[in-house]
C-alpha cells in the first residue's frame, strides 16, 4: 500500500536539513520502501519540506518509517502528515 508523507520543515531549518541529508538519503536507500520523493522548494529555491511516497503494509508501518527518518529524529519537521495514496497517473 502506498502512503504519502507531507513534511514541512521548521522555519529557517535549512542548516538542520543539510547536516542530516546524508543520513536521510542512506536511510531511504537502506529501507528500500521509497517509491519517489523530493523536496518542496521556496520561491527562492530553498528546500522547505519533503514529499515522500512509500510502499508499506499499513499506516502503522508508514508512521514507523517516518519516526525513524533521520530528518525527523533531528527535529527538522514542523509538521508531518501521512495519507494513504492511490497512484493514478
Amino acid at each position: 500500500m502506498l502512503y504519502c508523507l507531507i513534511c514541512q520543515d521548521k522555519e529557517n531549518a535549512i542548516e538542520t536539513r543539510m547536516q542530516n541529508r546524508e543520513d536521510h538519503l542512506k536511510y531511504v536507500a537502506e529501507t528500500n520502501v521509497v517509491k519517489y520523493a523530493g523536496p518542496f522548494l521556496s520561491e527562492d529555491d530553498i528546500m522547505i519540506g519533503s514529499l515522500i511516497v512509500i510502499d508499506v503494509e499499513n499506516k502503522d508501518e508508514a508512521n514507523k518509517w517516518s519516526e525513524n527518518d533521520p530528518y525527523k529524529k533531528a527535529g527538522l519537521f514542523m509538521k508531518v502528515e501521512i495519507f494513504k495514496f492511490k497512484h493514478l497517473i
